[in-house]
């Protein structure tokens, strides 16, 4: 069930909230808490039920691992490893099998030199299945180091791992982050129409900036071949805004509705592409995802206390793990690869004489790497990846009269590009500061107004999902 789907918003997200509201009037917090949990269970059962009997399989092997944690001290490192060691050959048959199977086929042909075929079904990827995983993985790790109570209630953990804002494409939460909120918690007027506002803003992000850069990219990527230098790079910047503002839009939506619901979710976005650095892009992009790594990747590892040399290895690692986990193809591998080697590199010294030139090389460079990284991220394969970054970077201007970029350029499309291009900067945190637009007044008009137009729009679309629900 897709955030910006008629279904959410006019089935779905009415019923609950109704409910979780006479809940909230009738009974206390373990009224709410299964109002969520029931409505979460049937938000992620709408995929299937294979899915979510999984799901529910790894919550009930966590739980019982952290609780066997508690009581056997002498071996809970025991219990730590069988637990950690389930969620990861969980992740890695239903992300990574079809992958292994696919490359063991194409070494065994040009070893034998001849077409073979293993007779082998496909897996089916559970949806959100790495946000899900890492975020049950967290829990159990800070249960282990005694950072976080271990939480004896199934019920509660079951919520904490699949409340349904943040269940299939984060932000990926911390338990410590929620806990009291899950034992203990209350709405106001206030906080529910701040969420609401959040939502209307990440919902109109989706409709009308991600769906209509989406469009381009995905004409460009598809017609790489007819594109000359400024036409390629318009379909990369159009992907890099499409990326950004679908992958951000279902972050505001999904902090907006844990607010309604009474829980904060932390940031996962602050204007990436401000960047002047790719150092400086980490701390902005996907930070429930880089801060995950850090805390339990990179620093467990080592971090930056073990020297120049370790500390390199630690960050090619890192990034390594962080292509793998956005997917399961070479491509992705790449991309990981691209960004460590560039944060490497930035650390050897290049950072150094990165700070001495301007602020516009150093944002300008920064995007460079940053769109030309995307690139392995939107294709299908690595060698649709060179010929794309060919054409980029071909210095040709070619035909101008392209037959299938041509006709997307117009009004629509234009007003679009340029009001992605101002967002990427926080201009509208700036403009909604100002004394006209904090009137409530005015602003409850605003955001009325963006939501009917949003929903308008919503309905003359095609179905068009998040792109990170694939992870």
């Amino acid at each position: 069930m897709v955030f910006s789907s008629a279904i959410f918003v006019f089935a779905f997200l009415p019923v609950t909230l109704g409910l979780y509201w006479i809940a909230d009037r009738a009974g206390g917090v373990w009224l709410k808490n299964g109002v969520l949990l029931a409505a979460s269970l049937f938000f992620y059962a709408w995929g299937g039920l294979r899915p979510l009997i999984i799901l529910l399989l790894l919550i009930i092997v966590n739980w019982l691992a952290a609780l066997l944690m508690q009581k056997y001290t002498r071996i809970r490192s025991l219990f730590f490893v069988l637990a950690i060691g389930a969620d990861l050959l969980n992740l890695l048959y239903f992300k990574y099998f079809n992958f292994i199977v696919e490359n063991l086929q194409e070494a065994v042909r040009a070893i034998l030199n001849r077409e073979t075929e293993l007779d082998v079904a496909k897996v089916i990827l559970p949806i959100g299945i790495s946000f899900f995983t890492f975020q049950i993985m967290s829990y159990v790790i800070d249960v282990y180091r005694r950072e976080v109570p271990v939480q004896k209630n199934i019920m509660r953990l079951a919520l904490y791992v699949m409340m349904f804002p943040q269940l299939i494409a984060g932000p990926i939460v911390r338990y410590r982050d929620v806990n009291l909120e899950i034992e203990n918690r209350s709405t106001n007027s206030v906080e529910v129409e701040k969420g609401i506002k959040r939502f209307i803003l990440g919902f109109a992000k989706k409709v009308f900036l991600a769906n209509a850069m989406g469009g381009m990219a995905d004409i460009a990527f598809k017609e790489y071949g007819s594109l000359n230098m400024v036409y390629a790079w318009l379909g990369a910047v159009c992907y890099a805004f499409q990326i950004f503002y679908d992958f951000s839009a279902y972050s505001d939506m999904a902090i907006g509705l844990g607010w309604i619901f009474g829980f904060h979710f932390n940031e996962n976005f602050n204007y990436p592409y401000i960047s002047q650095s790719i150092k400086e892009f980490w701390r902005r992009w996907h930070i429930s995802l880089s801060s995950w790594f850090r805390d339990y990747v990179y620093i467990p590892l080592g971090g930056n206390r073990k020297g120049k040399i370790r500390t390199y290895v630690n960050l090619f690692a890192v990034f390594l793990l962080t292509g793998i986990w956005h997917g399961a193809a070479w491509q992705f591998l790449v991309w990981g690869i691209y960004h460590g080697i560039f944060l490497i590199i930035e650390r050897v010294g290049f950072g150094r004489v990165l700070e001495k030139l301007p602020g516009a090389l150093r944002h300008f460079y920064a995007m460079i790497v940053v769109v030309v990284g995307w690139v392995f991220f939107r294709v299908d394969s690595l060698s649709i990846a060179a010929e794309y970054l060919g054409r980029m970077f071909s210095f040709q201007l070619g035909s101008f009269k392209n037959a299938f970029i041509l006709p997307q350029i117009d009004a629509m499309f234009t007003g679009c590009f340029l009001i992605s291009v101002l967002c990427i900067a926080p201009v509208g945190r700036k403009l909604g500061n100002t004394p006209f637009f904090r009137k409530p007044t005015v602003s409850r008009v605003l955001y009325l107004l963006l939501w009917v137009g949003s929903v308008i729009y919503m309905v003359g679309l095609s179905y068009n999902p998040f792109i990170y629900f694939k992870f």
